[in-house]
C-alpha cells in the first residue's frame, strides 16, 4: 500500500481578510514531491482556510492513488485536534469542511501529526503565493510557482524498523547510530514568508506561533475549542508505592510484579511534480528507565544488585548527548493499558492468572470500569477496544467499550500468566506449601510455577507476540487493551529496555490506566502508569 504525506496551510491577511492555501502531497518513502494545489479565497478566517488547504491536499493524494495510507502534517494545532477527535467543532463555517475532509479517505488511514511552522515551510509559500495572486486579481499558477524550488531538499520517512518494534535495546541502537551519522539534530527548514496581517501592520519573519495565535486568530475562530485531557499527562496521579503484602498488584511479598490478576467549491490549480521535497526528518526518542528498591519488609530477587541493573537499563535507552533530534515519525500506535476491575479474588490477594477459575467482576469491579469509562469518555481518544479472552477482563472492556460506542476484539496472547498450582493461593500459602519452587520463581524469569504454569519467560514472548500483531493493525492509531498486571508489566518493561527484575519494582491496581506509545523507527515511549485517578 503506497503511503503519501499531505502538507496543508492556509492564512488569511486581516482574519477574516483575503485568505488563501496551499497544500502538497509526497510520497512518504522517497520525499518526492507528487503534487500540489493553491487558492486564492476571498474573504475568510486563519482557520478556514486551513481547512480548505487540509480538503485540497487530501483530495489531490486521492486523484494519486485511492488506496493509499495519508499522514497530514499541519502547524495548526486546531485542524490536528479537532480532526483526531480531540476537540469539538463549534464554528460553523468549519464544521462542514472537516465533515468533508473527514470523507476523503477513510478514517483508519488517515493520521494527523502537528509540526511547528518552520517545518511546514512549502505549504505555507503556496499559501502566501495565492495570496499574492488574489492580490493582483490573478489565479494562482503551478508554471510560476517557485514554492517547490526555494523549499529544501526532502528527506524520505525514516523506513520500517527491523526486528521487534517497542523493544528499547534495538530502537535505541538505531537512534545512536542515526545520531552519530547526522552529527546531531538537523536544521530545520528556512521558514516562509510571514502572513501580512492588516490590524497589525508587521509581524517578525520566522516567529514562532505559540497557541495558534500569531496569525492573528480570531475570537470566533476559537470559541468553544477545548481540548480534552489525553492519557499520559498525569503522572503524578498515581498511587503510592507497592504494597508489599500484594501477590497480585506487584509488590508480592517483596516486590514481586507479577501475581497478575494475580491480584491483585470551484477547484483550485492542481499540478503534479519531481523534484525532491521535505517530507520528514529521523526522529530519535529518548526513553529513560529509573528502578526503585523492592517493597520494604520483603526479600528481594537473586540476580544483580539494583544498581547494577538499573545501570543496564538506563544503557539500554537512547540518551542522545546534543538534544532530541527532530520529531518527524508520524503518529504514533498508542496502546492505553488498562488492568479489569476487582474480582473477588483480588482483595484476598490470591494468584489468578489463566489457569483458574476465571472469576467474573465484583460489584465494586463493576463500578470501577464504570468510572474508566466515564474518564474515556471525556478523553476521547480511544479509537478501539481490544481485550484478554478471561471473563474479567472482556466484562470491564464491555462496559467500557459500550460507553465509547465501539465493539471489543479479544486477543489471546494477552491472557494473564498461568500460576499452576497456585491458582487461588494466597503468597503466603504458596510459601508454606512450595517453597523451593517460590524461590526459583522469585530468582529466574526461566522458573515456572508449581505444576507446569507459565514462566515469565514464556509470558514476555507471547506477550511480545501479541503487541506485535496489534502494532500491525492498529498502526497510527490509540487503541485500549484491557488485560491483567503481569502482560501490563510485560509491555512497560519491554519499552523501557528494563531488565527482567524490574517486574518486582512495579505495582498496578485495580482498574488503573498506564500507557505506552510506539514509534515508526522501533522505540517507544512510557507515557502513563497507574494511573488510578478517575477512581477518586
Amino acid at each position: 500500500m503506497r503511503e503519501f504525506v499531505v502538507e496543508a496551510d492556509g492564512g488569511s491577511r486581516g482574519n477574516p481578510g483575503p485568505a488563501g492555501y496551499g497544500a502538497v502531497v509526497s510520497d512518504a518513502a522517497t520525499g518526492e514531491t507528487l503534487a500540489e494545489a493553491a487558492e486564492y479565497i476571498g474573504v475568510a478566517t486563519n482557520n478556514v482556510a486551513e481547512y480548505r488547504g487540509l480538503l485540497a491536499g487530501l483530495r489531490a493524494a486521492r486523484e494519486l492513488d485511492p488506496d493509499a495510507r495519508v499522514r497530514v502534517r499541519m502547524d495548526s494545532k486546531l485542524v490536528v485536534e479537532q480532526m483526531s477527535g480531540r476537540w469539538k467543532i463549534k464554528h460553523p463555517a468549519m464544521k462542514p469542511l472537516a465533515a468533508q475532509a473527514a470523507t476523503v479517505f477513510p478514517p483508519d488511514r488517515v493520521t494527523y501529526e502537528w509540526i511547528p511552522r518552520a517545518r511546514n515551510t512549502h505549504a505555507d509559500r503556496l499559501a502566501n503565493e495565492a495570496m499574492d495572486a488574489g492580490r493582483r486579481g490573478e489565479s494562482w499558477s503551478p508554471a510560476e510557482s517557485r514554492a517547490d524550488l526555494d523549499t529544501p531538499p526532502a528527506a524520505p520517512l525514516a523506513p520500517a524498523p527491523e526486528g521487534t518494534p517497542g523493544d528499547a535495546t534495538a530502537g535505541a541502537a538505531r537512534v545512536r547510530e542515526a545520531l552519530a551519522s547526522a552529527g546531531g539534530a538537523a536544521a530545520p527548514g528556512e521558514p516562509g514568508p510571514e502572513r501580512r496581517r492588516a490590524a497589525e501592520g508587521t509581524a517578525a519573519a520566522g516567529a514562532a506561533d505559540p497557541a495558534e495565535t500569531v496569525r492573528g486568530r480570531s475570537t470566533e475562530d476559537a470559541s468553544g475549542e477545548e481540548p480534552d485531557t489525553e492519557p499520559g499527562l498525569r503522572a503524578d496521579d498515581t498511587e503510592a508505592g507497592p504494597r508489599a503484602d500484594d501477590p497480585e498488584a506487584a509488590g508480592v511479598q517483596g516486590g514481586r510484579g507479577a501475581g497478575g490478576d494475580s491480584g491483585g467549491a470551484g477547484g483550485p490549480a492542481l499540478t503534479g511534480r519531481v523534484r525532491g521535497r521535505r517530507a520528514g526528518e529521523s526522529r530519535a526518542t529518548a526513553v529513560g528507565a529509573a528502578g526503585e528498591g523492592p517493597a520494604d519488609g520483603g526479600p528481594s530477587p537473586a540476580g544483580p544488585a539494583p544498581a547494577d541493573a538499573d545501570r543496564r537499563a538506563a544503557q539500554a535507552v537512547a540518551t542522545p548527548a546534543s538534544g532530541w533530534a527532530p520529531a518527524d515519525m508520524g503518529a504514533p500506535a498508542t496502546f492505553v493499558l488498562l488492568r479489569h476491575g476487582e474480582t473477588p479474588l483480588t482483595p484476598q490477594k490470591r494468584f489468578s492468572g489463566s489457569g483458574g477459575s476465571d472469576p467474573s467482576l465484583s460489584d465494586i469491579g463493576r463500578e470501577q470500569a464504570g468510572k474508566v469509562a466515564a474518564a474515556l469518555a471525556r478523553r476521547g481518544t480511544v479509537q478501539a477496544v481490544v481485550a484478554s479472552p478471561l471473563a474479567r477482563t472482556r466484562e470491564t472492556a464491555r462496559i467500557v467499550a459500550a460507553r465509547l460506542g465501539l465493539d471489543v476484539a479479544v486477543e489471546d496472547g494477552l491472557r494473564e500468566t498461568d500460576f499452576g498450582a497456585w491458582e487461588g493461593l494466597t503468597f503466603g500459602e504458596v510459601r508454606e506449601r512450595y517453597p523451593e519452587d517460590l524461590d526459583a520463581w522469585l530468582a529466574s524469569p526461566d522458573a515456572e510455577p508449581t505444576g507446569g504454569g507459565e514462566s515469565f519467560a514464556a509470558t514476555a514472548a507471547r506477550v511480545a507476540e501479541a503487541r506485535d500483531r496489534l502494532l500491525a493493525e492498529y498502526r497510527g492509531r490509540t487503541v485500549l487493551l484491557v488485560t491483567h498486571v503481569t502482560p501490563i508489566k510485560m509491555m512497560v518493561r519491554l519499552a523501557l529496555g528494563a531488565p527482567p527484575e524490574a517486574l518486582f519494582r512495579m505495582e498496578l491496581s485495580a482498574a488503573s490506566l498506564s500507557a505506552v506509545a510506539y514509534y515508526a523507527d522501533g522505540n517507544a515511549s512510557v507515557r502513563l502508569f497507574n494511573d488510578t485517578s478517575h477512581l477518586r
